[in-house]
């Protein structure tokens, strides 16, 4: 090891994400390109670089450092060197010259101990004197914090986070309680705080390791979709998380309420959100739920007229829904695939609209929207957009619709609710004021949503609102072997699998490769001319993330197959994966904070809006190496720029699993399928994939695992509380009881 003393000539590359450096050091009038990982450096410091001498095969003679160590300018060209550097602001290199030539040596003396001195210099009023030396003093801050926090090893992103949160308070924080960073900065997780707290020298069973462990579990239940955890089962999991004896875990959990950061209901302990957020729907569905003294026959007689002036046809069960929905505040309609949902949505809009009633059509996703319009000829939108968001970290979104500027509307329908999770439903039902009416349609039987909640589920399980539920599949459905089949999926009866079908086939293969060539050759050859769709608009749906039939294998080679690399297409890698132009990309969390814009055919922006959800499908049109930013265009024609630095938030999706393909639906679907978890590999999740398919299913695989899934009615449960708080306020309020009849399931 050799130490080296001088200043930063020139930086020559710097990665942001790691601190990866290369620059150009000027040491005893010799210039040596240095390089090494650092949390912060500019052209201009002195500096003392311990390391070693390298030879690089293209660029020479190199110093790697291992450490670096900021000097104070010890004479006065390295003070006008630094000062003038463009470090800090407002400083040139002529007026760096000027403040050197008055106060000589005992310049930084001057900045830092009398900085009002600094007007004695042409061309530095009273305010830049104290704004020059504030910015030399946070600076030091700055750079003394980075490398305190280097010392846990935080990375550099992150650690210039923590400092702008915390400031100087930084090391008590990291020294006393690391555990905090989880709560007040996006990004810092249990993990990564813990780790933290490890090298700080926090007790593995400090009262703040074991509350953080305690809301780090019913983080982890949220993720899994619990709103709740038994206490039994989130002390066993802490105290497995932590290394602990579960003893040790029971006595933080008042302290926890004491500070309304969780919520004890007898054996149910909840993250205080989700309580208030359930409980406050179950109160603004009885809100909504009023009955209109209306004479049914009058209403069959509107309906009937509006039958045959659309052509449309109502069998007994929808004739039934839209009467309970022109009847009650709030109705619920659920049914499988051509059960005649959308006739029924038909038929409610245009009675109310011959009622004169404004209405507003949503669904919670972009593509769900999309088929809800074509669907009705109506104007339909995400709830989000419908909420009009404004920006927000995830799960603190904020609207512009709630409670005190509510939806303009008189009526309220919103599709695939089976999709919504309890952040999105608390935040609609704030945005509908009582005596407007809400129609949530969906099918109960499809996965429930990827976020916490089992809303459609436990509405309809509480047993006191309105439900309709749609069973016959009519003429035209019954004609498609998918409809069919996914019926017979649901029933857990035998499906035939003789490939005699025109849209229902199964393709037997017991090995992965072979299967996945089997997937190829449909997407590629077979099946575009046979749905008239291109490769792009075939979707391949898969159980899992990970292993041979994996979300992540899959996209590798699929890749290679529908987008292959070529001179004319830039890239880019991160994170172990290629993003390619012309690949198809899907947003994996929800981000509303991301700006997106659609443009006019010669490029005008005409609209623009916040947030891409996760689920989101695009093509990346564009990646800009000069400008660091890669361009993606999603649905609706909106255009979105990704930093390339910041791309964690996409994934491939050529393939994707089955849960992200919820609310969507696709010209044909292939579905491998080998082996599995049993826990996964469940009725519930193959119902869910064939009903995404409009033309065609192709399964490709081994037909014992299909027959087990039919079979197999176990999935996880989901630890919810709506149902039961939907109960207790209506034994509560017997007024809201009258004239009702309680638990109607017609």
């Amino acid at each position: 090891m050799e130490t080296i003393k001088g200043y930063v000539e020139h930086i020559i590359f710097r990665n942001p994400d790691n601190g990866y450096t290369v620059f150009e050091m000027i040491c005893e009038g010799e210039e040596l390109v240095c390089v090494g990982i650092f949390s912060m450096i500019n052209e201009g410091e002195n500096i003392k670089a311990t390391g070693n001498y390298t030879e690089h095969p293209t660029y020479g003679t190199q110093f790697a450092v291992s450490e670096l160590e900021e000097c104070e300018p010890e004479d006065e060209i390295s003070m006008e060197r630094y000062l003038g550097s463009g470090a800090i602001k407002g400083v040139g290199l002529a007026l760096a010259a000027r403040i050197v030539r008055r106060f000589k040596k005992d310049t930084f003396r001057i900045i830092e101990e009398e900085p009002e001195r600094l007007a004695e210099v042409k061309g530095i009023s009273e305010r830049k004197a104290m704004e020059i030396s504030d910015q030399v003093a946070e600076k030091r801050d700055l750079r003394q914090g980075m490398i305190f926090l280097q010392k846990y090893g935080i990375s550099l992103n992150l650690a210039i986070k923590i400092y702008n949160t915390y400031q100087q308070d930084i090391y008590r924080v990291i020294q006393e309680n690391p555990y905090q960073l989880a709560d007040d900065i996006q990004g810092v997780g249990f993990k990564i705080a813990d780790e933290i707290a490890a090298k700080a020298g926090i007790r593995r069973d400090s009262d703040f390791r074991i509350k953080s462990g305690i809301l780090y579990g019913l983080l982890q239940g949220a993720s899994e979709g619990h709103t709740y955890l038994p206490k039994e089962e989130l002390t066993v999991k802490t105290a497995g998380l932590l290394g602990i004896d579960d003893s040790l875990i029971e006595k933080h959990y008042m302290d926890l309420a004491i500070d309304k950061k969780i919520m004890i209901k007898g054996d149910h302990i909840y993250g205080a959100s989700y309580y208030y957020m359930e409980s406050a729907i179950a109160g603004m569905l009885w809100n909504l739920d009023i009955k209109y003294d209306l004479p049914e026959d009058m209403i069959e007689q509107k309906i009937r007229r509006i039958e045959q002036q659309s052509g449309m046809e109502s069998d007994e069960m929808q004739m039934t829904a839209v009467k309970e929905a022109v009847k009650n505040g709030f109705l619920i309609i659920t049914g499988g695939p051509g059960t005649g949902k959308t006739t029924t949505i038909n038929i409610l809009i245009r009675y109310f609209e011959a009622e004169g009633l404004d209405i507003c059509l949503g669904a919670p996703t972009g593509r769900a929207a999309k088929r809800m319009s074509e669907a009705t000829g109506y104007e339909a939108r995400t709830i989000h957009r419908m909420l009009e968001l404004n920006g927000g970290m995830e799960g603190n979104a904020g609207f512009s619709r709630n409670a005190d500027y509510p939806l303009e509307a008189d009526a309220v329908i919103i599709d695939e609710v089976s999709m919504v999770d309890v952040n999105l439903m608390y935040a609609l039902l704030k945005a509908i004021a009582p005596g407007t009416r809400l129609i949530l349609v969906g099918d109960v039987d499809q996965l429930p949503s990827v976020g916490p909640g089992s809303i459609l589920k436990d509405m309809i399980d509480a047993k006191t609102f309105p439900v309709v539920a749609l069973k016959k599949i009519f003429r035209q459905a019954a004609k498609s072997d998918i409809i069919q089949n996914a019926h017979k999926i649901n029933a857990g009866e035998t499906v035939v699998l003789d490939n005699k079908s025109m849209d229902f086939f199964f393709l037997k293969r017991y090995d992965a490769d072979k299967i996945i060539n089997v997937v190829i050759q449909l997407i590629v050859q077979k099946l575009p001319k046979f749905v008239d769709a291109s490769p792009f608009d075939i979707q391949v749906l898969t159980p899992m993330k990970k292993g041979l039939l994996g979300v992540e294998r899959l996209n590798e080679v699929l890749q290679q197959y529908l987008n292959p690399g070529s001179k004319d297409k830039k890239e880019r890698e991160h994170g172990g994966r290629i993003f390619r132009e012309g690949d198809k990309v899907m947003q994996t969390k929800n981000n509303y904070q991301l700006e997106w814009e659609n443009r006019s055919s010669y490029g005008f922006v005409t609209e623009r809006g916040l947030g891409i959800f996760n689920g989101d499908m695009g093509i990346i049109r564009e990646i800009n190496e000069y400008a660091e930013m890669m361009t993606v265009e999603f649905d609706e024609g909106r255009m979105v720029e990704y930093s390339l630095k910041n791309l964690e938030e996409l994934e491939l999706a050529y393939a994707i699993t089955i849960h992200k393909s919820q609310g969507s639906e696709y010209p044909a679907v292939v579905i491998p399928l080998l082996n599995g978890p049993q826990m996964l590999m469940n009725r519930n999740l193959l119902y869910t994939a064939v009903t995404r398919a409009k033309k065609c299913v192709t399964i490709v695989g081994d037909e014992k695992t299909f027959y087990s899934m039919v079979q197999n009615t176990r999935q996880q449960k989901r630890y919810t509380g709506l149902a039961g708080e939907i109960q207790k306020i209506g034994c509560l309020d017997t007024d809201r009881k009258e004239n009702r009849d309680i638990g109607k399931y017609i």
